[in-house]
């Protein structure tokens, strides 16, 4: 600690201890996750899922995905229990398949699961508390770990994540699969979209507290829940862990919007937050330039649910992966757009820091680069006058 901070510190030792303890909730709980890698395998397992709750919405924090679960269980108890049974297969099967353990320690194997388990609940056309459906679950979720892995071993030639893509792509594998008329496991019946939809034409039919309750909305539809308080809930985990990520998604989300009111969108799909959940994933992955991505992700919005429901399957996050994974292609001098070494990074408060580190010890690399041809100058000899060998070169010419 500096000296410059420690008087400050001795003269309100209350506020500095208030927020040391906050300060342990925050961010990514490291000092939590050290406590609990010398705890029993149950602890460690706990940890775990919570984190991969939470690591849908780029969290790593355990008491967020805690009030993320709650949020969950506000919205419908039986989709939750499925969410938090598929992160218990996914998790459990990436030990076994032997995965990286600092990877399953940060969630990164069970979100995926998470909204497999929590989209296969939402989707089904038995309802709540069909038990049988939870042997579909925990197979698609017992998967997520061998796609992850494989979409991993592509992703990291371009150091790319993989985001969600691996539920995408079971989801959809086992709605088509079983479609409406399966017996035992039917699915929603997904119409194709009309393409002569009622226009919104008039501010007048607008609510607009509907509107305003649809960034929230919009937010928890990222797990497939159309209430506001469970986005409310969601977003007080983001909070927690961190504000950028939490403004983020309300700000992602509300673009959403605008751009659903913009391409005339159906009021009620923009109502259920349909028009929100893509956008707040793009506007969370990219950060800063967020007005770029959402904007996109909004078409790709539109686009991709319109395709999918010809093909009676639902949009899931196929826009915020494809929107985002395009965006993270775009090689660009501008400073203001650094992209980070996937290695490096964490939640954007940390980014930031990384970033500045990165930024520092290039300098010095540089300077130390620039200071070692000085000194390799000095030391070479000084060249000879070349001039003799230019006249032997002309008398050797004449001869």
């Amino acid at each position: 600690m500096d000296d410059s901070i420690q008087p400050s510190c001795e003269e309100a030792p209350g506020n500095f201890y208030l927020c040391r303890t906050v300060g342990l909730f925050t961010g990514d709980m490291r000092r939590c996750r050290k406590w609990v890698s010398r705890q029993n395998v149950m602890i460690q397992l706990l940890d775990w899922m919570l984190r991969g709750m939470a690591q849908v919405m780029f969290v790593n924090n355990p008491v967020s995905g805690l009030l993320i679960t709650a949020g969950l269980f506000l919205q419908n108890p039986w989709w939750a229990l499925n969410s938090l049974l598929g992160t218990l297969v996914s998790t459990a099967s990436a030990i076994f398949l032997g995965q990286s353990r600092e990877a399953i320690s940060a969630g990164l194997y069970g979100y995926n699961g998470a909204l497999v388990g929590m989209l296969m609940a939402v989707f089904s056309a038995r309802g709540n508390w069909y038990w049988w459906l939870l042997l579909p679950n925990m197979f698609m979720s017992m998967l997520c770990p061998v796609v992850s892995s494989a979409l991993s071993t592509v992703a990291s030639k371009w150091d790319l994540p993989i985001f969600t893509l691996p539920f995408n792509i079971l989801v959809c594998l086992h709605m088509a699969a079983t479609a409406a008329n399966h017996p035992y496991f039917p699915q929603v019946d997904i119409q194709p979209h009309n393409h002569q939809q009622p226009r919104n034409d008039s501010t007048e039919s607008l609510d607009i507290i509907q509107l305003f309750l649809s960034v929230p909305v919009g937010v928890g539809q990222v797990y497939g829940c159309d209430s506001p308080w469970t986005g409310g809930v969601i977003l007080l985990g983001l909070l927690l862990s961190s504000p950028t990520i939490c403004l983020h998604a309300m700000l992602g989300s509300a673009a959403g919007v605008l751009m659903g009111l913009a391409l005339a969108a159906p009021l009620r799909d923009i109502y259920s937050g349909l028009w929100g959940y893509n956008s707040a994933l793009s506007c969370i992955a990219v950060g800063g330039v967020f007005y770029v991505i959402t904007s996109f992700s909004a078409y790709m919005t539109s686009a991709s649910s319109r395709l999918m429901s010809v093909l009676a399957l639902p949009a899931c996050t196929w826009p915020f992966c494809l929107s985002t994974l395009i965006f993270l292609l775009v090689s660009s001098e501008i400073p203001a757009i650094c992209r980070l070494p996937l290695s490096v990074v964490s939640y954007p408060e940390e980014n930031l820091r990384n970033r500045r580190r990165l930024k520092a010890s290039q300098a010095v690399r540089r300077s130390e680069q620039g200071s070692g041809q000085e000194e390799e100058e000095e030391k070479a000899p000084p060249k000879e006058n070349t001039g003799t060998d230019y006249q032997s070169v002309e008398e050797r010419g004449s001869v």
